[in-house]
């Protein structure tokens, strides 16, 4: 944290006496000495920790619909046991607020990130202490293992230590609600009302002065035995085993997903030795999300060792799954699956299963997911849903029997799991893989009947990433309020502005736009990092699909660089 000491830095009072209030009610003394040595530098006139303080300082790690995620440093605004301190006693005020009379009670769950266990027990003992009823997973688990604990506890919440796919250094906090929210995520206006109860406790308390108590229960191996037993009886009928490579990224998948796939009758898969086990520092990915570029290079040097059918990777919160397949024109001899071929398989197994069952109900994706599911919808004379992003409202869809997104997220078990599920899906993706098998096809197979059946779909993605904020909101009012007329040679039919609220959807930072020939364009700054994404769609009688999206993308990128 040291820089040039230029001798002459001035020290805003304010800040130091912000910092200093937050350093005497630290309980973690990584942080303090970590924020002490910082105000030493700072104080000796480095310029670079006087900036590194300020940022630490400016403001606080919001609140929201996706809980909290950050840096796990000192300071209000890194995710930190302060900071969780508070949001645990924010949240237990606003359960015993919500409860009334009645006696409100939480599961919590974590991975094995840096502090995930400490910030999981702090939250158990605060919200023990303001007499909560407390139920605290033994050991790092999925997160949809927690999901599916508050329903199968019957628990008003659950909170989630994770912060799923994002960098090393980073940790979050997710939370849930029971009852008839059914364990899914929380919307507005409870993320409002949570955040409000944490700003007051924040203003007028130290957390060192917030009542404790240890007498929390620690769940026994049922729980998880149950979330293994309902995720394997999925497969209606065990198919023909496959030679599968599994990566659990360094997270926490490998043991549940191992013991889902046994439980179901299928051989354990071949683990990726290297990142098969927890480690916080992530050591053999720079980033570790699936999606990322070499992200799956270990993966793949398994795969071709073993001669396997398959790859799956999940992230390393296990709520997310990633597939590869052979194939001798792709780098190392595998291609990685999109999220959305991911989802179409996926939605149209889903399809097939209700036709079988003789059960109606819907399939569902988000705004920037590709439109094939609609389609498949409608062949099989289901309903269809097109939400927001985030599972929070996927998981809301009435009747619902399948929902995706395309940053590989899956809700294949809406009966057990309200949330996306990487164990669920990647064991259904074996079972769509596995009955190919017996009638000598592939997943590649697959995906070529489906554009025979349903019609050829393309997607692609276009990120613009700013250094400077302000040039996000600039961008989106632009493009709002003096849209092209033209993108290339198209004709820009429709524009719909997703900001603006309907009876269907709540209102949100999106721009929708219609092209002449059928593509379908979506811009959205992103939830988690500086950049605006265009998310590009198109539909055709045959491969060309794939000639238009890289003309599409070139005008696009045309656009916005003007």
């Amino acid at each position: 944290m040291s820089g040039e000491n230029t001798g002459s830095v001035p020290v805003c009072t304010d800040l130091l006496e912000r910092a200093e209030a937050w350093l005497a009610q630290d309980p973690d003394p990584e942080t303090r000495d970590e924020l002490s040595s910082i105000f030493e530098a700072v104080r000796g006139g480095d310029s670079a920790a006087r900036a590194d303080l300020a940022d630490r300082f400016a403001g606080r790690l919001e609140f929201g619909t996706a809980g909290l995620r950050g840096r796990v440093e000192a300071g209000s605004n890194r995710m930190n046991r302060v900071l969780v301190s508070q949001a645990a006693a924010g949240i237990g005020a606003f359960l015993n607020a919500r409860a009334g009379d009645t006696t409100p009670s939480v599961v919590i769950g974590y991975d094995g990130r840096k502090n995930s266990d400490v910030f999981a027990r702090d939250s158990a003992e605060l919200l023990s202490g303001v007499g909560i009823r407390v139920t605290l997973l033994p050991r790092p688990l999925p997160t949809p293992v927690l999901a599916f604990a508050v329903r199968q506890l019957g628990t008003s919440a659950g909170i989630m230590v994770t912060a799923s796919h994002n960098p090393p250094a980073d940790n979050g906090y997710k939370v849930y609600l029971g009852d008839e929210d059914a364990g899914s995520q929380i919307v507005a206006p409870v993320d409002a009302e949570i955040a409000t109860q944490i700003l007051r406790i924040a203003t007028d308390e130290s957390v060192l002065d917030l009542p404790r108590s240890p007498e929390y229960a620690i769940a026994d191996e049922a729980v998880i035995d149950a979330y293994v037993r309902a995720t394997a009886a999925l497969i209606d009928q065990t198919p023909q085993p496959l030679r599968v490579v599994y990566t659990a990224m360094h997270g926490v998948g490998w043991e549940t997903f191992a013991r889902v796939v046994t439980a179901a009758g299928l051989p354990e898969p071949i683990a990726v030795a290297a990142q098969r086990d927890p480690d916080a520092a992530f050591p053999t990915v720079a980033f570790p999300n699936p999606e990322e570029p070499g992200a799956l290079d270990l993966a793949i040097e398994t795969a071709r060792e073993h001669g396997a059918d398959l790859i799956i990777a999940n992230d390393p919160d296990a709520d997310r799954c990633s597939v590869a397949i052979p194939d001798p024109a792709a780098p190392g001899g595998f291609r990685q699956l999109t999220g959305n071929q991911i989802g179409w398989l996926l939605g149209w197994r889903a399809a097939e299963r209700a036709r079988a069952a003789g059960r109606h109900g819907a399939l569902a994706c988000t705004i920037v997911s590709s439109p094939a599911l609609a389609e498949v919808a409608r062949q099989y004379q289901l309903d269809f849903a097109e939400t927001l992003t985030g599972f929070k409202w996927v998981s809301r869809v009435p009747h619902l029997l399948f929902g995706y997104e395309e940053a590989i997220g899956y809700l294949v078990n809406p009966d057990t799991v309200h949330d996306k599920d990487g164990i669920s899906a990647g064991l259904a993706v074996l079972e769509i893989a596995g009955a190919a098998a017996e009638e000598g096809r592939t997943l590649g197979d697959m995906l070529d009947e489906f554009a025979t059946r349903f019609g050829y779909f393309g997607s692609d993605q276009l990120s613009i990433r700013f250094t400077n904020l302000a040039q996000i909101p600039a961008l989106m009012a632009r493009l709002r309020e003096t849209p092209p007329a033209l993108l290339g040679s198209r004709e820009i039919v429709k524009i719909e502005d997703l900001s603006v609220a309907t009876a269907e959807r709540p209102g949100t930072n999106a721009l929708r736009w219609e092209l002449s020939d059928g593509a379908r364009i979506m811009i959205r700054p992103s939830g988690t990092e500086p950049k605006v994404k265009f998310y590009l769609d198109v539909r055709g009688e045959d491969e060309t699909v794939l000639e238009s999206l890289v003309e599409i993308r070139a005008d696009l990128t045309e656009l916005v660089s003007e």
